[in-house]
């Protein structure tokens, strides 16, 4: 089905006729306690009657819609909620294919989706955001997402990725909600590339979909007067409840990326309205996904943390559809609305005994009854890893004019989560080269372009990483179409790449001259066409591998990807060179005298 298809008038015609008991409808769930996001209530003993894809009837007695071809569900001592709504996801993050990706997510009760489109847009363009957005129309749920900041993401190779042209094209489709991940730093920089496309979109009445990580005061407040009316970087209380005082949208993550519910449930006490509050994925892992669900875990956490059970179901769905401009089709139990419904045993347990989207029962008792389609994939999405040449260990030596027996240099200082800081430290020159220091953890890393067949790169050093000998490799970088390797040997860091590139994408863990365990993402450098429980093995194994290689980091694929993007500080890595977040400018390598 169409994303947004609106009911003609003989079907509107239907929808009134049963409301009013002169036709049946195709489905009645009878006698449950209908939670009602309007109101706040819990209406006990009610029942929702639908016809073709909508509600038709609400109400307290529902037989005079029932006919001898209706489908009942008894849903006495039971709970029916709206279908739950993620508002900010990356579809790609499990590294599933779509169809693999849905089968989970539909049976935990989510019947709509919203995802960003920047985790391919870099690898396969314009045409290929407009092939995902196409291939999700008549999937059992709705998929709707947001159109990529590409234009002014700050990383020099891919302003001009998706052209102005190409990006109001985006807009103006039904599909497309907003402008995701917009970056504040650029806005308070006056950045006019960045500007005009919030103009672009505010005029179609898309929605822009802030990420204000550190800022705070005037800059949020400037932020916000840009257009920017959610975010999902708030990891405190506090920091929630700053945006919500600007009138934003705040989307609390529970992914993989970050989960920050636990942190910013003590604003539940502060006595405020939580129709602004929000409940999102950003992204969840394949093993997370098998092991805790979706946006059902999500809820499940935020009333065990306290908040009221109807909140907590508002924040993923009402409150999600209001912020989206969608809550006229999703996000209640309503009539006219799309017959998107949750029964469960209770609000507290969350777990679908049905799932009902469009009118249809696509799971029940955790089974899929409706399968997602499966996509073919067009054969670009195949070949975007393009290297000229194999690589060897020399590509990786870092050689320094200076006659000196030491440089300061800035190194990537990885910390605890996906923001780092800028190190300077004193680094020996042996025949003019910087060397890999493994008694200090300092590695190289280096960041390789895969799109242009240019073989163009940059080499720099990162500590914290841990590894003591081997490399890892990777194309799933955020915000470019990147291989990015770590290594504590040149000639394994090349070995990895070479792999990547026969793989045409995915992630490898090279050590000794051969492959320790890799996961293939052929598609588009992001997707693999392994079964779910497989690539969560693979991710284990992975993760396993270089924690025996010395790695120190809890989430080390995750970590290696995010070494490029530019929405968080305060050093990342680019084919031109180290990006410095603050200055928003390039770096030298080396720290010259006098200079930061």
């Amino acid at each position: 089905m169409r994303t947004r298809r609106s009911p003609d008038a003989s079907q509107i015609q239907s929808l009134v006729n049963v409301a009013l008991g002169e036709e049946k409808a195709d489905l009645v769930i009878r006698g449950g306690d209908v939670v009602n996001v309007y109101t706040g209530e819990i209406l006990r003993g009610w029942s929702v009657a639908t016809k073709e894809q909508w509600i038709a009837f609400v109400g307290e007695d529902a037989a005079h819609t029932i006919g001898p071809e209706t489908r009942v569900i008894e849903a006495s001592g039971k709970t029916v909620i709206p279908g739950l709504i993620d508002g900010h996801a990356h579809v790609m993050h499990t590294h599933a294919t779509l169809d693999e990706f849905l089968k989970y997510v539909i049976r935990s009760g989510t019947t709509t989706i919203i995802t960003e489109t920047l985790d391919f847009c870099f690898a396969l363009g314009y045409e290929g955001i407009v092939d995902f957005l196409d291939s999700v129309q008549n999937q059992p749920i709705k998929i709707f997402a947001t159109a990529p900041s590409t234009l002014a993401n700050g990383q020099p190779d891919y302003t001009g990725v998706i052209t102005p042209a190409q990006f109001r094209r985006l807009l103006d489709r039904e599909d497309i909600l907003g402008l995701g991940e917009s970056n504040w730093v650029r806005v308070t920089r006056g950045d006019n590339r960045l500007l005009k496309l919030f103009a672009e979109a505010l005029s179609r009445g898309k929605r822009l979909e802030g990420h204000s990580a550190g800022a705070k005061g005037n800059k949020l407040a400037a932020f916000a007067a840009s257009g920017n009316s959610s975010c999902h970087e708030a990891i405190t209380a506090e920091e929630a409840l700053e945006r919500l005082r600007l009138g934003m949208h705040v989307m609390i993550r529970e992914g993989d990326v970050r989960t920050d519910l636990e942190a910013i449930a003590p604003i539940k006490d502060r006595g405020i309205d939580f129709r602004r509050l929000v409940l999102t994925t950003d992204g969840i892992g394949a093993r997370h996904l098998l092991d805790q669900g979706y946006l059902d875990a999500a809820v499940r956490k935020a009333i065990a943390l306290g908040f009221p059970p109807v909140a907590a179901v508002q924040m993923v769905t009402l409150n999600v559809a209001e912020h989206f401009g969608i809550d006229t089709i999703v996000g209640g139990i309503a009539p006219g609305k799309y017959a998107d419904m949750v029964v469960t045993p209770d609000l507290k347990t969350l777990t679908p005994q049905y799932v009902i989207s469009n009118g249809r029962i696509v799971a029940s008792e955790g089974k899929l009854l409706i399968r997602p389609l499966r996509h073919t994939y067009p054969p670009a999405a195949r070949k975007t890893v393009r290297l000229p040449r194999k690589f060897t260990a020399r590509d990786f030596i870092i050689r320094v004019k200076d006659s000196s027996e030491a440089v300061t240099a800035r190194v990537i200082d990885l910390g605890n989560g996906i923001a780092n800081k800028e190190a300077h430290v004193t680094m020996p020159l042996l025949q003019g080269e910087i060397k890999i220091d493994t008694d200090r953890d300092i590695l190289k890393v280096a960041a390789i372009d895969r799109i242009m067949n240019s073989a163009k790169m940059f080499v720099g050093l990162i500590r914290g990483f841990g590894l003591k000998r081997g490399a890892f490799a990777a194309t799933a970088a955020w915000d470019v179409a990147n291989i990015v390797v770590v290594g504590a040997s040149e000639r394994d860091m090349a070995g990895a790449v070479n792999r990547i590139r026969e793989l045409q994408g995915g992630a490898v863990v090279y050590a000794d001259g051969k492959v320790i365990v890799e996961l293939p993402m052929p598609i588009a450098g992001q997707t693999s066409e392994l079964r779910m429980e497989a690539i969560a093995e693979r991710m284990a194994s992975i993760q396993k591998e270089l924690e025996r290689l010395g790695c120190k980091l809890p989430y080390a694929h995750l970590m290696l990807n995010t070494l490029t993007t530019t929405i968080v500080p305060a050093l990342r890595l680019s084919t031109d060179g180290l990006l410095g977040i603050k200055e928003g400018e390039l770096l030298d390598l080396l720290v010259r005298q006098g200079k930061g």
